[in-house]
């Protein structure tokens, strides 16, 4: 009887052993296959990054490719947050670069396009030519960084301007309170640039030239994404999720080639 229970026992034991071993290997394979498709979605997206970039031939206009990605991250977050419209433009103000060099540009993503690429003004307490110091804070004088979506135009003391929401808690969450606007300014001119050596400088709005300004509130109203970017900063946001993006992205590849087919 002891030898029956004993035999039982360890057929009990083996085939349990047998079956942990299958669940792990199981386990196993799904990471694998999870890591797999995580490596390939990761490659997709780069070198989709990287064709839109020289497709629109940034890669000449002195933008570089590593803050357009993080533009281009954060406008795919911004999407699938549902924050962002039907209209593909992405605006990118890049503060890495000094103020006298044209370091505006719109970006037609549905076409691969580079639409406007233009002098854009920093805040008079963030800096001289190039912009150092951002705030959130009302009555700073300083820009802010960080993702934005565009909102309603309207008829300020500088014409014809168009109000911008703070996408970043705690880094440009306040450009309503701070009436952070895009607008155009007769500081942002070549003249200027002759005079100074550098554009002049606003109140914390990313203000264009005012020749150019109608044109470019034209374009990207509407709930568009505008980045205003400065590495140089302890800045971080929610909507620089790379995996999300490149998840959409390869979705998107994905539906495109079952179409073609």
């Amino acid at each position: 009887m002891r030898r029956n229970i004993l035999g039982v026992a360890t057929i009990f034991l083996m085939g349990m052993s047998i079956v942990g071993t299958s669940w792990k290997a199981v386990e196993h394979s799904h990471s694998k296959q999870n890591s797999s498709l995580k490596i390939a979605r990761d490659s997709i997206y780069s070198h989709y990054i990287s064709d839109i970039y020289h497709a629109a031939q940034l890669d000449s206009t002195g933008l570089s490719e590593t803050v357009f990605e993080k533009a281009l991250t954060g406008f795919y977050n911004l999407k699938y947050s549902g924050l962002v419209q039907e209209k593909s433009i992405l605006t990118i103000a890049d503060f890495d670069q000094e103020s006298c060099k044209k370091r505006l540009y719109i970006i037609d993503l549905a076409n691969n396009k580079l639409l406007v690429n233009t002098w854009v003004a920093h805040g008079q307490n963030s800096g001289g030519d190039k912009p150092a110091y951002f705030s959130n804070t009302p009555n700073s004088n300083q820009s802010s960084l960080g993702f934005y979506i565009t909102g309603e135009i309207y008829a300020g003391k500088h014409g014809r301007s168009l109000k911008l929401d703070g996408m970043d808690l705690g880094f440009n969450d306040k450009a309503r309170e701070r009436a952070i606007v895009m607008h155009g300014a007769n500081y942002v001119s070549q003249g200027t640039i002759d005079q100074l050596g550098r554009l002049g400088r606003s109140q914390g709005c990313p203000a264009v030239a005012s020749q150019l300004s109608d044109e470019i509130i034209k374009i990207i109203a509407g709930r568009t994404v505008l980045f205003i970017n400065g590495s140089n900063q302890n800045y971080n946001s929610q909507f620089l999720n790379e995996t999300l993006a490149a998840s959409m992205v390869s979705n998107q590849q994905e539906v495109f080639t079952a179409k073609m087919n």
